[in-house]
């Protein structure tokens, strides 16, 4: 093998070691913001100190679907993870906590405004909802979870926006 020949094959094996390293199936396709709301018809306070009333626009829409119909609505947590392309992401909403945990993972590849998700919802370490789901735009699909502090928790599944890069 002649020197030039040696050069193209390190250059080859080069290029292919990087690329064997980029696993395409972990590429971003999306993000999922992951909420947990308490609902109750007693006091709103007994949710805790540090959790904030939600929009309007929330408690409207919750308020249409009797079974999520309570009087007040608050924010516990909330967390926002990349969908990748053929692998599943965890969402942790009640950080440090790992109480509740959403898994899920894309079916297909998404739009902007649309994406099919199999998606799982753990509490206490135990797979309590597993589901197909279509979720679409800024409309977050809501589950009634259990009882807690004399009200439900909900948890609201939805495509979050994307992230912005910040420019130098």
């Amino acid at each position: 093998m002649n020197r030039r020949h040696w050069i193209i094959a390190c250059l080859g094996l080069a290029v292919g070691s990087a690329w064997a390293l980029e696993d395409p199936g972990k590429a971003e396709i999306g993000l999922v913001c992951v909420t947990v709301y308490h609902a109750t018809d007693g006091d709103p306070e007994v949710a805790g100190k540090n959790t904030v009333a939600v929009s309007q626009e929330t408690a409207d829409r919750l308020h249409k679907e009797e079974r999520l119909r309570f009087k007040s609505y608050r924010i516990l947590g909330q967390d926002t993870q990349a969908l990748l392309r053929s692998y599943e992401s965890w969402a942790q909403p009640l950080k440090p906590s790992d109480e509740i945990m959403v898994r899920f993972e894309a079916q297909g590849r998404p739009t902007k405004q649309t994406a099919i998700l199999d998606l799982e919802l753990w509490l206490a370490r135990k797979k309590t909802v597993k589901t197909d789901a279509r979720l679409e735009g800024d409309r977050p699909l809501f589950v009634l979870g259990p009882e807690w502090r004399g009200g439900r928790l909900i948890i609201g599944v939805a495509l979050a926006h994307p992230r912005k890069s910040s420019t130098k």
